[in-house]
């Protein structure tokens, strides 16, 4: 099976899967091409917003109000349950389309605001309300005055190839994907392609590994097709349980057949028949939609035996695991998928050699998986051309935290991390002051105003100590209290750690003692107390050594990276709350003290009778005094004043 070019494979594809009259029983299936892409339509297409970040903003509502409006005017419209474009700050979003012209979409769609919506573009009238763009098209008519969603500011920075369909297609449409150009990678791979070539080909393209390793994936590839072995095993991770990042499980949602693809590309690759997706099982509507997805490729031929007649034979098989931070470990992962405990093991022998039931097995994450297509069909060099000159390709980031603008971003490898912040992000909320990003707690990275101009690259991050992680990135202001941030990094490795290594589950709670010594109010004025304080701070850095150098997993090793990275570029902040037992940010509420400003207080009682300690005193229409000996720093007090005269100090 071989063809001369992509529009060979394009036709063989629509052929056996799209036009194919014993699957296709759907007459959607038999229209053209282009109204299969939603290039051209001939009744009104209505796409809501309907990933997680969707729902969470009330999606379901709207997509429900959207039916019924439907229903009642007996209106014949597509109504798609669709993905997440990245700009989750938006949701709901709207998207619809009108025979003949292009697209729009629309942000905060609540269901109250249906009817005017679809009373007004049905019948081809802008509406009020906020339009976030139109997507450009060069065979369809635009809108009068409606800015291209490409020249919106979330969307100018980034360069979008891995969620260039996400939000645009239906997740779990075959025949979307397809006449996107789906699959149209893998059929090139198994019929013009030697699994070596393949395998040199993403070698040479420069593509690493996305999950925070940086490890060259070609090579991991190459590893485990020179093993010779009577089973091999491709294992796609999909655990994502960093807080603070959920890219992964969004372009899942938005696009499962991408990674069905990829798996197929990579398991042919290294000569496996059987493919495993390894997803949390909280990532409850990313499992549904992959497995409906596989559902409806296995259908179609697309998976399972003699695939498209070439006599390739592979299945996929999703596997819904525990939400252990440790799944993330790649043989951690690969115990938990023979049925035991997920516990990291020994290195050498790496996965490629020795993983999977003892077979040769490679392991690689989501994002780095939905670059395969992409490289398969256009090639090495054409992967290169983006990036910069150590790192290839583009990142996606969760952009979260006190930002203006969030989502899920792609940008191109060598971003300065100010753009991302101030150009993508729009800048810090409520003009509070710019203090850091955290990327990703399996890092503990910290990005500082000093060098906020550090690029997307793995060698600029390097060079200050930093580690790109797999795609956390959390904005801080003035207001966080980064030793509070620290600690609470310390005790979720805690919790996490899988007890395996004495370094890792008995360091971690050393540390974790000696942060909460310093977020905490000491019981009583004990020197000895004051001591041990001081003593768990100076030997922070030395324990940190240890666990780092002797812990069994990477996980373990980047355990203190969080507090060694506090003390290196938030001393002063360590050191007001270990000397002068103050938070200047406020939020360690064992350190405040709080006081009423006899000036300001009317003595209305309020504070008085709401103090669950009887730590206030005072008379009916005069001043209070809080007697601190009493006060547990609830804020209670702070919280029922009126009239401002609860400070804190």
């Amino acid at each position: 099976m071989t063809w001369s070019n992509l529009d060979d494979t394009r036709d063989f594809l629509i052929r056996k899967v799209l036009l194919n009259p014993e699957r296709s029983a759907d007459s959607e299936l038999k229209k053209p091409l282009s109204y299969i892409a939603g290039e051209r339509i001939d009744k009104a297409l209505i796409y809501v917003g309907m990933a997680t970040c969707g729902r969470i903003a009330g999606a379901d509502k709207t997509y429900r109000s959207i039916q019924t409006y439907l229903e009642e005017r007996d209106i014949d419209a597509q109504l798609i349950e669709g993905g997440c474009m990245g700009l989750c700050q938006a949701e709901p979003v709207v998207d619809i389309q009108v025979p003949g012209k292009t697209r729009l979409s629309f942000a905060s769609v609540t269901e109250d605001k249906v009817q005017l919506l679809l009373d007004d573009v049905l019948n081809h009238t802008l509406p009020d309300l906020p339009v976030t763009g139109q997507y450009k098209s060069p065979i369809l008519r635009e809108w009068e005055q409606v800015p291209y969603m490409e020249d919106h500011p979330f969307f100018a920075g980034q360069h979008k190839l891995l969620t260039s369909n996400c939000g645009r297609i239906d997740p779990v449409s075959v025949s979307s994907y397809i006449a996107k150009g789906g699959y149209r990678a893998f059929a090139d791979s198994i019929s013009r392609y030697t699994p070596l070539q393949l395998c040199e080909m993403v070698e040479a393209s420069g593509l690493t590994g996305r999950g925070g390793g940086a490890f060259s994936t070609g090579k991991k590839w190459l590893a485990a097709s020179r093993t010779t072995s009577d089973q091999k095993f491709f294992v796609c991770n999909a655990v994502e349980s960093d807080p603070g990042s959920y890219m992964n499980r969004a372009i899942i949602e938005s696009n499962p057949h991408r990674l069905i693809e990829a798996a197929l590309i990579g398991a042919y690759a290294i000569g496996s028949n059987k493919a495993y997706i390894f997803l949390r099982k909280e990532s409850a509507l990313a499992g549904d939609r992959l497995g409906k997805a596989l559902e409806e490729a296995r259908a179609y031929g697309l998976t399972g035996h003699d695939i498209l007649g070439s006599g390739v034979n592979i299945e996929i098989i999703l596997k819904r695991g525990a939400r252990a931070f440790i799944c993330g470990e790649e043989t951690a992962l690969n115990k938990s998928l023979e049925g035991k405990r997920a516990i990291p093991a020994f290195k050498p022998p790496y996965p490629p050699e020795r993983g999977l039931w003892n077979k040769p097995t490679v392991v690689n994450n989501v994002e780095t998986l939905f670059n395969i297509p992409l490289i398969i069909q256009n090639g090495p060099d054409w992967f290169r051309e983006t990036g910069s000159e150590s790192s290839k390709g583009t990142k996606l980031f969760t952009l979260s935290g006190k930002i203006n603008r969030y989502g899920t971003v792609e940008v191109p490898m060598g971003t300065s991390f100010e753009d991302i912040v101030h150009q993508i992000g729009g800048g810090v909320k409520n003009k509070k002051a710019f203090k850091g990003i955290v990327l990703g707690i399996n890092s503990g990275s910290f990005i500082t105003q000093d060098n906020l101009d550090t690029r997307v690259d793995y060698e600029d991050l390097n060079r200050i100590g930093g580690v790109l992680g797999s795609g956390a990135c959390v904005v801080l202001d003035e207001t966080v209290c980064m030793v509070d941030l620290a600690k609470f990094f310390t005790a979720f490795f805690k919790k996490e750690s899988c007890g395996q290594c004495i370094p890792c589950r008995e360091g971690t709670a050393r540390m974790l003692e000696v942060m909460e010594n310093a977020t905490s109010r000491p019981s009583e004025n004990n020197s000895f107390q004051t001591l041990e304080r001081f003593k768990g701070v100076m030997q922070l850095k030395s324990l940190a050594a240890v666990i780092k150098d002797t812990s069994l997993c990477s996980l373990g090793k980047s355990s203190p990276n969080a507090v060694l990275n506090t003390l290196k570029y938030f001393k002063e902040e360590f050191e007001a709350h270990i000397f002068e037992r103050k938070c200047h940010a406020n939020v360690c509420t064992d350190l405040q003290v709080y006081y009423i400003d006899v000036d300001a207080c009317t003595g209305c009682t309020a504070c008085f009778k709401k103090c669950p300690m009887d730590a206030i005193i005072g008379s009916p229409r005069y001043p209070h005094f809080i007697v601190q000996e009493k006060c547990i720093a609830c804020g209670t007090c702070y919280d029922v004043c009126k009239f401002n005269a609860v400070v804190i100090k």
